[in-house]
């Protein structure tokens, strides 16, 4: 059964017939992907796959920080010769259609599509012991597909779309074209709400850690209306109802009163990613593991430091933007846990401390066992508090904001505001709201999404161009453009076709 599991996805690189009868004889030593479905354990293997797909950092997984939190203002890096060139393009708003990360991403966010598509054309070839089971497993094919789509689509606009199994060539030039925003959108609703009609548990923790549930489908299918609700102007104050609904269903199934309960330490421990019961979904990683451990604590570290790992570091790790570290107030508890400055001289930055296994299981390789957490109920609240404000809700927004803000060990809102600088600085509930989100969800892939959330392509130039250059590094603020909303079509993507791939504008 474990050759089929790795044998499966590379058939979908085979999958277009050809005329010539002595190619069509089958390999005897090949499954294709039509052999293939015949056990309920086969369509699991196969769904175990789709959560796979999710740990490379080319898709959603942990090294996939470049197109989130180096596109934003939070990490980036200073080096812009030779390989790390086209890296640099993203947090430089520098962003050419020839980088080939970005094509990378591009391809593997749609290789990872086409398992979710694979498994759910062929779950009727199988017969199950229950409905429940099937519907379970259709449920979590669909969860993922939605989560990789609401993330394409936030980056790049129009994008194809295709919810079927491509068999041929010709089908698969009929659905290269980029769908435009609102259809991508209903088809990511529609696949969220169904996979919540199943009987999936309500946690991970009810059912396995690392796999979908009910909080977690809630949690995305909120954040969809939510951005709808801020980005749209159809249907604004419905999609913003919707929001807090779905928002708030995630928020009643958490198992703790208040978040206080839960150190932000505990959060991001190694020995707790099992029992954390912030946690609503995350990747798994296996500590120890050559293959399959998690490389974000000795990545992150810097030279001469040992708060992260046992791994002797050689680099600068990942660089914060001083911006960010101005953002954090006196007395914030997550600041020192979450960043530290590195004082070697090819260093003399500060660097990420947030994900830590300075373990023996990790070892001085650095194999650790950190899982990269998509939801947590920190980030539910905040978006639910973003929610409650947009709906004229503020008292209910500051009552989950204050709650994180607790955790931190800082003053809650009302009495923030009586401070000049913070006031100074969030003159406006909606800017607490965000920079709350900032410094809680610093490094988690948060912080572009919520960006582009909050502000309109302009509003997004503006509040760049508000930032000190000496704050953001040799990335220059001064190129940002409104064509920085979105990313570039990649140009392979785009000369096949250049009518029906467009390009977007600015590029």
């Amino acid at each position: 059964m474990m050759k089929k599991r790795y044998i499966l996805p590379f058939v979908l690189l085979a999958l277009s017939s050809c005329s010539k009868d002595f190619l069509n004889q089958k390999d005897p030593n090949a499954v294709t992907i039509n052999d293939y479905f015949k056990s309920e354990n086969d369509v699991l293997l196969a769904v175990n796959g789709l959560y796979q797909s999710l740990r490379s950092g080319s898709t959603l997984g942990e090294s996939s920080t470049l197109y989130n939190e180096e596109r934003a203002d939070n990490t980036g890096r200073n080096d812009n010769q030779s390989n790390a060139g086209e890296p640099f393009q993203f947090n430089d708003f520098s962003l050419l259609p020839s980088n080939t990360y970005l094509k990378t991403h591009w391809s593997a966010m749609y290789a990872a599509i086409s398992r979710c598509n694979v498994v759910l054309s062929h779950v009727d070839d199988v017969t199950f012991s229950s409905d429940e089971l099937k519907g379970r497993y259709v449920a979590e094919a669909k969860f993922v597909r939605a989560l990789l789509y609401f993330h394409l689509v936030r980056k790049f606009g129009d994008i194809p779309l295709s919810t079927v199994q491509v068999t041929s060539k010709e089908q698969a030039d009929e659905l290269a074209f980029r769908e435009k925003e609102p259809v991508v959108y209903q088809q990511i609703i529609k696949d969220l709400t169904e996979a919540l009609s199943s009987d999936i548990p309500n946690t991970q923790h009810d059912y396995v850690v690392g796999r979908a549930s009910k909080a977690a489908i809630n949690a995305v299918l909120g954040q969809v209306y939510l951005t709808l609700g801020t980005t749209q102007t159809a249907s604004a104050a419905e999609n913003l109802a919707k929001a807090e609904q779905y928002l708030n269903a995630a928020y009643q199934l958490r198992t703790f009163g208040k978040l206080n309960e839960i150190p932000y330490t505990e959060v991001f421990d190694v020995s707790k990613k099992k029992t954390c019961k912030e946690l609503i979904f995350q990747v798994e990683y296996k500590q120890g593991d050559q293959n399959y451990s998690s490389s974000i604590a000795r990545n992150s570290q810097a030279k001469g430091e040992t708060v992260n790992s046992k791994y002797p570091s050689t680099g600068v790790g990942e660089v914060v933007k001083l911006d960010l570290i101005k953002d954090y107030e006196q007395g914030d508890l997550r600041k020192d846990f979450s960043v530290k400055f590195a004082k070697d001289p090819q260093v003399n930055d500060w660097f990420v401390t947030k994900f830590r296994d300075n373990s023996d299981g990790a070892g001085t390789n650095g194999w650790g066992g950190n899982d990269w957490i998509l939801i947590r109920y920190a980030d539910v609240m905040l978006l639910l508090a973003e929610a409650k404000y947009h709906l004229g809700k503020e008292g209910e927004a500051i009552a989950l904001l204050d709650e994180v803000r607790q955790r931190s060990g800082l003053p809650a809102y009302a009495t923030s505001m009586l401070n000049t600088a913070y006031r100074t600085k969030y003159p406006t509930l909606k800017d607490a709201i965000l920079h709350e989100r900032r410094v809680e969800l610093a490094f988690e892939n948060q912080r572009w999404f919520d960006l582009i959330r909050n502000y309109n392509a302009q509003e997004l130039v503006s509040y760049f161009k508000t930032k000190n250059q000496a704050d953001y590094g040799n990335a220059k603020i001064s190129n940002i453009s409104t064509k920085d909303r979105y990313y570039p079509i990649p140009f392979d993507e785009f000369k096949l076709d250049p009518e029906r791939m467009y390009q977007n504008p600015g590029y």
